[in-house]
């Protein structure tokens, strides 16, 4: 294969997974990082400093072919910042116009930009997700991904350079962190869970079939110009989750059927409506088109990722 890529964000859950995937894949991966680690310098790593609209990307870009560009400020619960929207656009939307139009001078041929599920909106309602979607940001982190993908838009209009971009939903896969690790860490330890009652559909993303479906929008002609959703092959209820979790994790989860009425009014009274709100609303994404356009499939099941991600778990707490 021989194509030379740059990934950002490369040493996060999901860098690490894309890196590994294409490297077994044959390209050439350069790792950019933010600061030097405090092992070794890894292999074919590129320290660029913090990613903002000023990072110089001379030296990282040097006979790269194509970008991976995953590295973003994500979106945090009870965010502290006094302007959320001013650090997200910083990072998110001026670095990224700052990286694609280096990459651009730099005669670099293709930039894959790993944008958000959340530009379409927060939840579905008798109608999945698509492309055509008109964009509905309700967050200030959806809103500056919105605001990188046209800008992103603008500058292959004006350059040349082949923009593709990616909408995932939740992640998932061994290394997760947050909200799954604790759900996984909940059903481990068998504490009851109030969500046996929730009969929503959520999709989800294995983190490897992820890395897959950037290696084909690398790689496939009909990817530039495009932007797609991509989720796995099957959507499962918060309690369904939970359920094929516990399976693989040999717990049996204590899943308590608690009216959603009564949970949302108790969130609500604690503050936490919106982590309730994401539990019980549905979020559906129609892959249909990158399987189509770009012959894409998932190589990997719900329940394999499911088992692959459990497994990493078992693993980390023997250790």
């Amino acid at each position: 294969m021989n194509q030379n890529v740059l990934v950002t964000g490369a040493t996060g859950f999901v860098g690490r997974a894309v890196c590994q995937h294409l490297k077994n894949s044959g390209f050439e991966v350069r790792k950019a990082l933010r600061k030097l680690p405090e092992a070794e310098m890894p292999e074919s790593a590129q320290v660029v400093g913090d990613i903002n609209g000023n990072t110089d990307w001379s030296q990282a870009l040097a006979g790269v072919d194509s970008i991976v560009h995953l590295a973003a400020r994500v979106h945090v619960m009870n965010d502290a910042a006094a302007d959320p929207l001013s650090e997200f656009r910083k990072i998110n939307v001026d670095g990224t116009v700052n990286l694609a139009q280096q990459a651009a001078k730099a005669n670099i041929r293709r930039f894959v930009f790993i944008s958000s599920i959340k530009v379409n909106g927060e939840k579905t309602e008798g109608k999945n997700f698509t492309e055509n979607d008109v964009p509905a940001p309700q967050d200030p982190y959806g809103i500056s991904k919105l605001e990188a993908e046209q800008a992103l838009q603008e500058i292959a209009r004006q350059t040349g350079l082949e923009i593709v971009i990616l909408r995932p939903p939740l992640m998932y896969g061994p290394r997760v962190k947050a909200n799954f690790y604790s759900l996984m860490n909940t059903i481990y330890r068998g504490w009851p869970l109030p969500l046996g009652s929730i009969q929503n559909q959520r999709s989800l993303l294995y983190v490897d079939t992820f890395a897959d479906a950037i290696k084909a929008c690398l790689l496939h002609p009909n990817a530039n110009g495009k932007t797609y959703l991509v989720s796995d092959n099957e959507s499962v209820s918060t309690s369904d989750l939970v359920t094929r979790l516990g399976y693989f994790l040999q717990r049996s989860p204590r899943l308590l059927n608690v009216p959603v009425s009564w949970m949302k009014l108790g969130a609500k009274c604690l503050g936490k409506g919106a982590v309730v709100d994401r539990l019980t609303s549905s979020l559906v994404v129609d892959s249909s088109k990158i399987r189509r356009e770009l012959n894409w499939s998932s190589p990997y099941s719900f329940d394999l990722g499911i088992q692959k991600t459990t497994e990493w778990f078992l693993t980390s707490k023997s250790q």
